[in-house]
């Protein structure tokens, strides 16, 4: 059987800058570590990724994302990714742990209202136009001058910052793949989203979900095709589908996802896979 491949995670450091902050901020050509690493990793927290030149592929799990001038690349914690570097990447990242915001808003979802993370049936970078790349540099210029004369309420700032650019970003999101950009939208939705990054293994019922959210199956699916277009049985599907291509790209074998991931026997769970992408585990490992 072919060996695991090992997937590097990096955390967060809090106490680069000697006191605690949950965001940093830098040049992708000057950093150094996981930034541009060719091997298999993962991150612990969130990064947004800007390209200002440079060509390549940036793989995200099982998606790969051109490396275009004005693209900006979406990664949440645990995704696994590499670089494809052909030719040298100039940008900004930008990265933050969650509770960087959860201590200021108090919403524990409110990372869960942003169509960009978390994402697993659309895209998770976009190119966009220079003038809206324009406005995102303009506020990372900001945030990047505070951090070079950090003050006792630099804090407040840089959130205040990262809230603008996070909003703007999901504005820009939803123009470039047409969808509902309302961050306001019911918070059972927002609600589910959460759950379902908890419990995606154990629960695949809608009926399991509404009954963790005390509302309606039919009131479920109401909620998740206003916001994201899917039924709420399509999104937990589309999760399930984005797990197992994740844990096929780490070369583990069809029969210990099977079961990891609670399907009754292997050919259950090969019909179910090919089901949702036309062909079996087997045939999309060696497509990788």
């Amino acid at each position: 059987m072919a060996s695991v491949t090992k997937i590097k995670t990096y955390h967060f450091l809090p106490h680069k800058y000697g006191l605690e902050l949950l965001l940093d901020i830098g040049r992708i050509e000057t950093l150094n570590h996981y930034v541009l690493d060719k091997t298999l990793h993962q991150l612990s927290f969130y990064e947004i990724i800007f390209i200002e030149e440079g060509a390549g592929t940036f793989t995200l799990d099982e998606n790969r994302i051109p490396i275009t001038p004005q693209t900006v690349i979406f990664t949440s914690p645990g995704q696994v990714r590499c670089w494809e570097i052909e030719e040298k990447v100039k940008g900004y990242t930008l990265f933050f742990d969650k509770d960087f915001l959860h201590l200021f808003f108090s919403d524990e979802l409110f990372l869960h209202r942003f169509q960009y993370f978390h994402q697993y049936s659309r895209p998770t970078g976009m190119e966009i136009s220079e003038e809206s790349f324009g406005k995102c540099l303009d506020l990372l210029r900001g945030i990047e001058q505070e951090f070079g004369q950090l003050q006792n309420d630099s804090n407040h700032l840089i959130r205040s910052f990262l809230y603008q650019l996070l909003v703007i970003l999901n504005r820009f999101y939803a123009n470039v793949y047409n969808v509902q950009r309302d961050t306001h939208v019911h918070s059972d939705f927002y609600r589910f989203r959460s759950l379902l990054e908890k419990k995606f293994v154990d629960d695949r019922s809608v009926e399991a979900y509404s009954k963790m959210l005390t509302i309606s199956p039919g009131f479920l699916n109401k909620i998740c095709r206003q916001f994201s277009g899917l039924s709420a049985q399509q999104m937990i599907h589309y999760k399930l589908i984005s797990e197992i291509k994740k844990q096929l790209y780490q070369n583990k074998s069809a029969k210990e996802i099977c079961y990891e991931f609670g399907f009754s026997d292997p050919s259950n769970f090969n019909r179910f896979f090919k089901k949702f992408t036309g062909i079996t585990p087997q045939q999309y490992r060696k497509n990788i």
